[in-house]
C-alpha cells in the first residue's frame, strides 16, 4: 500500500536523529520505558475496517483489547494529506503504541514518529524501520498464496486464470508472483490474464475487471480485491481468496484462500511495549506460516482431492523449513 519512492535522508535529517539519539541518552528513547497493562494503543487507517488488510490488524487489537492488555482507538478513512496530523493528535493524547499503514505517506509518517520518541509506533511499509522509534510489517502471505495456487492450477479446465489486483506494489507483487509460481508447479500449460485497478476499495470496478477475464476465457479469478468473488459467483466459476476467508459468503465458489493473521506481530509489539525492549525493527516475519501469521484453508468439496493432498504436503514443508517460497516483489504480467 504504498507508492514506490526511495527514502533519502537528509544532512538536517541525520542531524536532527542524532540530536535526539543524545537527548534521549544511552539507555533508549522513552519508547522503551515498562508500561503497565492496559497499554493504550491507537490505529490510523486510510480505508474502512471492513477492507481485507486492514481488517487483520483490526481483529487483532480488537483480540487483544478483549484480553486486557490495551485499550484501543483507532481512525478509518484517514486522507493521506491528514495522516500527519492524526498520527500526531495519538501521540499527543499519550498513546504508547500507533499501529497503521505508511506505504503513501512515508516521509510524513517517520518525520512525525521521530518526533515523539517517548511513542513506539508501528506501521505498515516495505521499507526498513528506522530510529529512534519507528518499526514497520508486512503481509508476507507468499506461502500460502503458493499453496493456494497449487489448487487453482490444477483446478482450471481453460488452463486460464485472470488476478485483479489493487495496485502493483510489492506487497500485492509477491503475493501474486506466489500463486503464479504455484500453479504453474502442477500445470506449466496454465496462463494468466493480470489486471490492477489502482484503488484498495473499488468492488465495482474490480467486478468490471473480473468480468472481462471471465469473457476471455478465465474459469478461476484471484481475488486479491473485494468484488472479484461476486463476478465469480454471478457467472458460476470458482475464485481463490486473499488475506481473510469469504468462503462462507461465496458457497460453492472459493476454491482456496491465503489468510493473514495479525495477532504474532501485534503481541510481540504489545508484549515489547509492555516489557520496556520495544525498538525499530522489521515485524514482517512474524507474518510466515512458521509463526502462525499466514495459513492456508481449501474447501475439499471443490478442489481435486490429489491436488489438496499435494498442497497439504507442501504446506508441511513449509513449516518445517524444507520448502522455501520464493519472495518476488516485481510485477506480474499477463502472460497471454
Amino acid at each position: 500500500m504504498r507508492s514506490g519512492w526511495t527514502v533519502r535522508f537528509t544532512r538536517r535529517a541525520v542531524l536532527a536523529a542524532a540530536a535526539l539519539a543524545l537527548a534521549v541518552g544511552v539507555g533508549g528513547s522513552p519508547a522503551t520505558a515498562q508500561k503497565a497493562k492496559p497499554i493504550k494503543v491507537a490505529a490510523i487507517y486510510t480505508v474502512p475496517v471492513e477492507q481485507q488488510w486492514v481488517s487483520r490488524i483490526h481483529k487483532a487489537l480488537n483480540t487483544a483489547q478483549d484480553r486486557g492488555d490495551i485499550t484501543y482507538v483507532y481512525s478509518e478513512n484517514v486522507a493521506n494529506t491528514d495522516y500527519e496530523r492524526v498520527m500526531r493528535e495519538y501521540a499527543e493524547q499519550g498513546m504508547d503504541l500507533v499501529l497503521g499503514e505508511a506505504f503513501a505517506v512515508e516521509r510524513a509518517a517517520r518525520k512525525v514518529a521521530a518526533e515523539y520518541p517517548e511513542t513506539a509506533f508501528l506501521l505498515g511499509s516495505s521499507f526498513g524501520p528506522s530510529q529512534p522509534n519507528f518499526a514497520v510489517f508486512d503481509n508476507f502471505i507468499h506461502e500460502p498464496s503458493y499453496l493456494t495456487g497449487m489448487i487453482a492450477g490444477a483446478a482450471t479446465e481453460s488452463n486460464i486464470i485472470g488476478m485483479v489486483g489493487g495496485y502493483a506494489i510489492p506487497e500485492v507483487n509477491r503475493l501474486m508472483n506466489a500463486f503464479m509460481e504455484g500453479a504453474l508447479a502442477v500445470n506449466p500449460d496454465v496462463k494468466f490474464l493480470v489486471t490492477f485497478i489502482n484503488s484498495w476499495y473499488d468492488p465495482p470496478k474490480a467486478k468490471e475487471a473480473a468480468f472481462a477475464m471471465i469473457d476471455k476465457g478465465a474459469d478461476i479469478l484471484y481475488a486479491e480485491r473485494f468484488g472479484v468473488s461476486d463476478a465469480a459467483k454471478e457467472r458460476g466459476i470458482k475464485a481463490i481468496g486473499n488475506v481473510i476467508d469469504t468462503a462462507g459468503d461465496y458457497p460453492g465458489t472459493i476454491l482456496a484462500s491465503a489468510l493473514w493473521h495479525m495477532e504474532p506481530t501485534v503481541d510481540r509489539a504489545i508484549d515489547a511495549v509492555v516489557n520496556g525492549t520495544f525498538e525499530p525493527a522489521d515485524y514482517g516475519q512474524f507474518s510466515y506460516m512458521g509463526y502462525g501469521g499466514g495459513s492456508f484453508v481449501v474447501d475439499e468439496s471443490l478442489a481435486p482431492a490429489d491436488a489438496v493432498k499435494a498442497a497439504r504436503e507442501t504446506e508441511q514443508e513449509i513449516k518445517d523449513g524444507l520448502f522455501r517460497v520464493n519472495v518476488n516483489d516485481a510485477e506480474p504480467k499477463s502472460t497471454m
